[in-house]
């Protein structure tokens, strides 16, 4: 029964926070074009990065950490905290967080769709494909160049994201 905590715990993460995300798509629905894709990048700018952590952390040496520690280098232990658990930093990061970006993005992409279609005067249809293409190839290719990243730089990632979340005294 104990196996079954985590995936509940990541069940319900997941939807309190797909709620909140959700929610902010009739926030940013009568803002201009501009201001929606600006928005829509940060999205899923936020999307690649965590999927970069979560990668980085099936992908980092614990050992490198340990020796930082060793030297008392601030951040080292909680690098070694983050690497106890690989599997649960890339749920979170790749499918909570990254998952929920990816549905946010699609919500913000059919606001600008018909944002743009109005504003130019044409076939919502073709401007939900050109919006539905541009994201989905910023969001797929952002992650591949990500993941590219994150398996060469994985120490160096994973040692940003614990002093990140140290300073920000996330548990």
């Amino acid at each position: 029964m104990k196996n079954l905590n985590w995936p509940i715990k990541v069940f319900f993460i997941t939807f309190f926070l797909a709620a909140i995300f959700s929610g902010a798509t009739s926030l940013v629905a009568n803002l201009n074009v501009i201001a929606l894709s600006i928005i829509l990048i940060f999205v899923i700018f936020i999307g690649i990065i965590f999927d970069m952590v979560g990668v980085a952390a099936l992908t980092s040496k614990k050992e490198n950490f340990h020796a930082m520690a060793s030297k008392k280098i601030k951040g080292s232990k909680e690098a070694i905290n983050l690497l106890k658990n690989p599997n649960m930093v890339a749920t979170v990061c790749n499918d909570v967080v990254g998952d929920i970006c990816g549905i946010v993005s699609g919500g913000f992409g059919a606001l600008l769709a018909i944002a743009i279609a109005e504003g130019i005067d044409i076939s919502v249809v073709v401007s939900t494909i050109i919006v539905t293409a541009i994201i989905s190839s910023l969001t797929v290719g952002g992650k591949a160049i990500g993941k590219t990243i994150a398996i060469k730089k994985a120490d160096s990632i994973i040692y940003t994201a614990a002093k990140l979340k140290k300073m920000l005294s996330i548990k």
